[in-house]
């Protein structure tokens, strides 16, 4: 089935300007959607929402299916009484960049104390609706607690440093581990409960207003991750537990050495003989919580950069067969879908275009990129098909002005205003009124760039290990003339929201 045609924001929760010093899903989430329905914004694109594993990036997470304890609002709660609200007082600063260590050090203890309360002291009504939650979720939700607390306990070191037993899964151990962390796994429950019960709150508001959710999946996951130590059948690791190779992708004419991620690579043989079941879990969970998903780095799932462990760079690396079409058509079966489009940016050959084509799932396109030699061009709008989704910039690139000031190059600039015309009111408008006025299905832009922001808004800059997802937007700066002049835009381009199925209303607790 073809995607809609619909224009959108692509604005990751943390950079919301809530109370508590990070963006959360609180009542600045609220007023975001309200400014997305009154510029008449079908799409709220997000990043992944997993909890982060090393550094800020939530692409690097230790679960593929628990959320992030930081977009957790303690307003809601504090609405609730699992917290006083008296307590709010003693956040930081709502304004300016995000503070991680600031941020980790007033609002966990909170939310613990928030989950203990509940625990406590929660009536009939929320305690089954939690009891509900943790039926339902028990497949992801068990190991991710008994992990994340032993990761606590032994002060964040990745999970082959643990004692033996407990790294190597020894079924005594963990039931001693589940004994003694009863309390602590009990607590985490809960703010995985509270984190849910406020994202669907969130997305029914976002039905009751005619936006679709587009959420975000890496294909690899994170060594130091639930996933890996419950499933370590399913990755290549050495019998010391360690990895045997790693991903990453070749040298390329950004990097001499190429990019060496470090994710453990898949065991296909194991998944396939275990008919996908992970991977058709991962995916069906993804499409329960939100409407539409980019699929990060689409081309490993043809082939994908396989790197020695003991490789200190990607060079020595050699591409390795994917699963292909197997794996989406038992997705297809089990999910009776494929609401995907792929990020096939970069060096892509071939074969992936035609896996991508054979499966009907739209590709990506990048304004920024187009200006460069002649095989650029393929990102701009006279080159683009519907079954594209494009884009301004992502997350990953400078905003469109900083792009314009100065990372692009003077052929890029060149190129770029003979393609665009000089523009009165900005390289970024040029580009937003390009993106949606071409013939691809979704047109998404960065809020940085509807609010004309530079260079320090960037949020994250590739292959830079600080500094990355700090950026948040002033409250006011969602004005009524910025809502009325996308409004107007997504009307002249037939890019106008369209009606969601609005599942019944629930009486959320958390």
């Amino acid at each position: 089935m073809p995607f809609p045609r619909l224009t959108g924001i692509l604005l990751h929760p943390i950079s919301l300007p809530s109370r508590g010093g990070i963006g959360d899903f609180g009542p600045a989430a609220y007023e975001f959607l309200d400014f997305l329905a009154s510029a008449r914004q079908g799409l709220w694109q997000v990043l992944p929402l997993g909890p982060p594993a090393n550094g800020n990036s939530p692409y690097s997470s230790t679960s593929a299916f628990a959320g992030n304890p930081l977009l957790v609002s303690l307003e809601r709660l504090a609405e609730r009484g699992w917290i006083e609200a008296s307590q709010l007082n003693k956040l930081p600063n709502s304004n300016g960049r995000i503070d991680y260590d600031q941020v980790h050090e007033h609002k966990l203890p909170l939310l613990s104390e928030g989950a203990r309360r509940f625990l406590d002291s929660a009536p009939e009504a929320a305690r089954s609706r939690f009891e509900r939650f943790r039926i339902e979720n028990e497949w992801w939700l068990e190991d991710f607690v008994l992990y994340d607390a032993l990761r606590s306990r032994y002060r964040k070191q990745v999970w082959n440093t643990w004692p033996p037993e407990l790294a190597r899964r020894d079924a005594g151990a963990l039931q001693t581990a589940r004994t003694e962390l009863a309390s602590d796994m009990a607590v985490r429950r809960v703010i995985q409960f509270f984190f849910y019960e406020q994202w669907r709150a969130l997305r029914l508001y976002c039905a009751q207003k005619s936006i679709r959710v587009v959420g975000d999946i890496a294909i690899f996951v994170d060594y130091d991750s639930a996933d890996v130590w419950a499933n370590r059948e399913m990755f290549r690791l050495q019998d010391n537990l360690e990895p045997e190779a790693v991903s990453g992708v070749p040298p390329d004419a950004f990097s001499a050495t190429g990019q060496r991620w470090g994710n453990p690579l898949y065991d296909w043989n194991a998944l396939r003989s275990r008919g996908y079941k992970w991977w058709v879990q991962r995916l069906r969970w993804a499409a329960q919580t939100c409407d539409f998903i980019r699929l990060d780095h689409f081309r490993g799932f043809a082939q994908f950069w396989e790197i020695p462990a003991s490789e200190p760079t990607a060079i020595n690396g050699r591409w390795v067969d994917g699963p292909r079409d197997e794996l989406f058509n038992k997705l297809r079966e089990e999910l009776g879908g494929l609401p995907f489009f792929a990020e096939d940016l970069g060096y892509i050959t071939q074969d992936v275009h035609e896996l991508r084509e054979r499966l009907h799932i739209p590709g990506m396109a990048v304004l920024q990129f187009g200006f460069g030699d002649p095989g650029a061009h393929m990102y701009l709008p006279h080159r683009l098909t519907a079954d594209r989704v494009v884009y301004t910039g992502t997350h990953d690139n400078d905003t469109t002005l900083g792009w314009w000031n100065s990372t692009a190059t003077e052929n890029e600039r060149r190129a770029a205003e003979a393609y665009v015309g000089h523009c009165e009111d900005g390289i970024n408008w040029a580009f937003i009124r390009a993106a949606q006025a071409s013939v691809a299905s979704f047109a998404v832009f960065p809020l940085q760039d509807g609010l004309g922001l530079g260079s320090e808004a960037r949020l994250n800059t590739p292959s830079v290990k600080t500094g990355n997802y700090h950026w948040r937007y002033q409250a006011g700066s969602l004005t009524r003339d910025l809502a009325n002049r996308l409004a107007s835009l997504a009307e002249v381009t037939d890019r106008l929201p369209q009606p969601v199925a609005v599942p019944p209303s629930e009486d959320f607790v958390a």
